[in-house]
């Protein structure tokens, strides 16, 4: 073998080794976790999901079907709450648990616990900081500023944010569910910034997986249709 091609098969190996070294396998168990129990109940309400995996899902987490369809929300809600105390501790202790400390996809764990919290404002800077190093994709960044500005009632940018609300139909006189995109700031230009920011989807593509079709209101029509 070349002297030279087998010292960079080397190198290579010594620098995977070194890699594989860095990553904390107890700390990564641990948010795995935490991913499990914040990602399995959402995806019991997406509307993708289908009876046979609800069913696969209801029989992972010990819980009977009927009790997740009347309780899900609940549940989620208190899961949530856990969660939270969980990564606000792990912060503490070693800053954002990114890419090089627990590998991928167990360094967007903590991400999405705290998306999923009230505290977005107070983690932030830390998320963007963890984005510009590359710990985390720049998408779970965009998600979160996109939140953030949601939070202060100002028109998100990538428009990944949601909302549903029951309104009175006035025909019926009955309640319905509502889902639609929140305000976007230069809604004309979205998908070109979702394409940067490196979403594989449209603002179209995106609301048809919640089953809606995508309309840029504003906060002034979404006030109206409540």
């Amino acid at each position: 073998m070349n002297k030279t091609i087998f010292t960079i098969i080397i190198s290579l190996i010594s620098f995977g080794c070194k890699l594989q070294n860095t990553i904390n396998q107890d700390l990564k168990n641990e948010l795995d976790s935490i991913l499990i129990r914040d990602q399995i109940f959402r995806e019991y309400i997406d509307v993708q999901t289908n009876e046979l995996r609800k069913q696969e899902i209801a029989k992972r987490t010990g819980y009977s079907k009927e009790f997740l369809d009347h309780h899900i929300l609940a549940i989620i809600t208190a899961t949530d709450s856990l969660n939270l105390v969980k990564v606000e501790k792990i912060i503490s202790k070693y800053g954002y648990p990114g890419k090089s400390l627990v590998g991928q996809p167990t360094n967007t764990a903590a991400f999405l616990v705290i998306q999923h919290s009230p505290n977005i404002k107070k983690y932030y800077s830390l998320i963007e900081k963890a984005g510009k190093n590359k710990e985390i994709p720049f998408t779970d960044v965009a998600m979160m500023l996109d939140r953030k500005l949601i939070e202060e009632k100002k028109p998100q940018i990538y428009g990944t944010q949601l909302e549903g609300k029951f309104i009175i139909n006035k025909q019926t006189g009955k309640k319905e569910q509502v889902i639609y995109v929140l305000p976007i700031k230069n809604a004309e230009k979205v998908n070109n910034r979702r394409k940067k920011a490196g979403f594989e989807t449209t603002v179209e593509e995106n609301a048809k997986r919640f089953g809606i079709e995508y309309k840029n209101y504003t906060y002034q029509e979404i006030e109206r249709m409540k």
